[in-house]
């Protein structure tokens, strides 16, 4: 029987099966926790503080993911997966969805409609993700 993430690569193409290689992972997550500090820090503007936050909450997201052995082929993928590679819901998963689409908005429209609320859930998913992580990746380096 194939995983999720199986189903993902065979029938949609969506996810390409490639080794995890120790050190990605390790900076992916080095990158995620400096970016999710940095975006704490209340003297950035709101529109810093969620790119800060949002490309941490992608590296940790991309890191669960190879972590599973596999890339995600569209950037959006890593944040819908999360059921599969981390174990978190919902409330976690549309968070960042919405803010990939705000993202896109603001990269490729000049759209900027960045308020405090969706800074503070952004940073408060991103936690979660680090913290799922940081449980995945102890157990899979302890014996």
């Amino acid at each position: 029987m194939s995983s999720p993430l199986e189903k993902l690569a065979t029938q949609t193409g969506s996810l390409v099966f490639e080794p995890k290689d120790e050190n990605e992972t390790r900076g992916l997550i080095k990158s995620g926790k400096t970016r999710l500090q940095d975006a704490q820090n209340g003297d950035l503007s709101l529109e810093s503080r969620f790119d800060l936050a949002y490309n941490a909450a992608h590296a940790l997201c991309l890191a669960a993911l190879r972590q599973q052995d596999f890339r995600a082929k569209n950037r959006y993928i890593v944040f819908q997966v999360l059921p599969h590679t981390l174990g978190l819901g919902p409330t976690v998963w549309r968070i960042l969805a919405k803010c990939h689409d705000m993202r896109n908005l603001s990269e490729y429209e000049g759209d900027i409609s960045i308020n405090a609320r969706i800074v503070i859930d952004l940073i408060d998913a991103a936690n979660q993700v680090l913290t799922a992580l940081e449980k995945l990746v102890d157990q899979k380096i302890k014996p």
